[in-house]
């Protein structure tokens, strides 16, 4: 998820028009708007390069698109 809005440890990040809300008290890194972060269970656990962000999801939508065709 791309990071919209920062404030404290509390974030909102989207993917594809979901927002959602998150803490990054658990990464041991500094993030910042537009970076990108695996969310999990309300918490962001990974800071992601945004060349692999972009890549990943551009492969989880060819994935979930195939599915939905079968």
């Amino acid at each position: 998820m791309k990071i919209l809005s920062k404030k404290g440890d509390s974030i909102v990040a989207e993917v594809d028009g979901v927002q959602k809300e998150a803490s990054v008290m658990l990464l041991g890194e500094e993030v910042a708007v537009g970076d990108y972060v695996i969310v999990h269970a309300g918490f962001a656990i990974s800071r992601l390069d945004e060349a692999y962000a972009e890549e990943t999801l551009r492969l989880m939508r060819e994935v979930f698109s195939a599915e939905d065709m079968s």
